[in-house]
């Protein structure tokens, strides 16, 4: 019997949401110039429960992903006979930011791109941890981490062209890794419309 397909790897935990919610009213503060409120608005969205959702979804052991053999499958490819760029130009993220928004397409997350979680780690260091391990980073701006996710992976000769592309969250990227859709029973998440919410990224943080 073919197991039935999913939308993503596992659901979203509803402390994800407290976050997003916990790290908006962080900017607010910022912007407002309550430096002292943003700060500890940072360090209360670093829950380890986050964490622990996102370190399921990561890793070979995962037990949310469950490859299934599919027939036809397009091969891994060595790396000279891949497409030669794996990540997407500005104008073609930019493109993708328009159609996708600021959610992940698989879980509907709400997503950080990395260059406004480093604006604020700037700011907020002592509040925002962000080492080369994932347990010295902070939980809330690991999960909603933004990616630019291949549909088709780039390692099975997926391009950039922007139906192959579509914005994910860290989890449901790198969990999926290099596995087609239909390797892990996954949803064509195009046959969807993306998430559209008020959650702008964090983008007006400066």
């Amino acid at each position: 019997m073919t197991p039935s397909l999913r939308t993503c790897l596992r659901d979203p935990i509803p402390e994800i949401a407290e976050a997003a919610m916990l790290l908006h009213a962080a900017v607010q503060a910022h912007l407002a110039g309550n430096a002292r409120l943003a700060h500890e608005s940072i360090l209360r969205a670093n829950l380890p429960v986050i964490r622990e959702w996102t370190e399921s979804l990561w890793g070979s052991n995962s037990p949310y992903v469950r490859y299934r053999p599919v027939e036809n499958a397009p091969p891994s490819l060595p790396k000279e006979q891949r497409v030669k760029l794996r990540m997407p130009t500005t104008a073609e993220k930019q493109s993708l930011h328009e159609r996708d928004g600021f959610h992940c397409r698989f879980c509907g997350i709400p997503l950080i791109r990395k260059e406004v979680r480093e604006r604020i780690k700037k700011a907020y260091p002592e509040a925002l941890p962000w080492g080369s391990k994932n347990i010295d980073q902070h939980a809330a701006f690991q999960a909603m981490w933004l990616q630019y996710d291949h549909l088709l992976p780039h390692a099975r000769g997926g391009d950039n062209r922007l139906d192959n592309l579509l914005i994910t969250c860290a989890p449901c990227n790198f969990g999926r890794m290099n596995w087609t859709l239909d390797e892990v029973g996954l949803i064509d998440p195009r046959t969807r419309p993306p998430v559209r919410s008020d959650w702008t990224g964090l983008e007006e943080f400066r």
